[in-house]
């Protein structure tokens, strides 16, 4: 029993570093996308087994987002990184988003039957 315990204390180990180094990956690429849009403000969603997807709204209106495994993988990437991150991407968080022509020639596409730009 003693070398089962150990070795199952070994594989959370394991799964807690690699856990380490992705929340640090994301919470890096968080702050470039912060940096590169004069500020940044978060929030995180649950997208069932795939994890998390975090979304990202830039002060200048550019957006993003990142897919996290975990969802506690997401919220300690966030964290890191110093963002602000809301709960719900409600009216006021998401009319901060700019969308350009590609996106509504885009959704008018898949919606209308239009160009896809594709």
């Amino acid at each position: 029993m003693a070398d089962t315990q150990q070795a199952d204390e070994g594989t959370g180990a394991r799964k807690s570093t690699k856990a380490e180094r992705t929340a640090a990956r994301l919470a890096k690429q968080i702050g470039s996308f912060s940096k590169a849009h004069g500020g940044a403000e978060a929030q995180v969603a649950y997208i069932g087994q795939r994890g998390a997807r975090i979304v990202l709204v830039g002060e200048d209106g550019g957006w993003g987002d990142l897919v996290a495994p975990t969802y506690a993988i997401a919220e300690q990437a966030v964290k890191r990184s110093g963002v602000t991150v809301h709960e719900d991407f409600d009216g006021d968080f998401a009319a901060k988003v700019r969308t350009g022509p590609y996106e509504w020639t885009r959704m008018a596409g898949i919606q209308l039957g239009g160009p896809s730009n594709g």
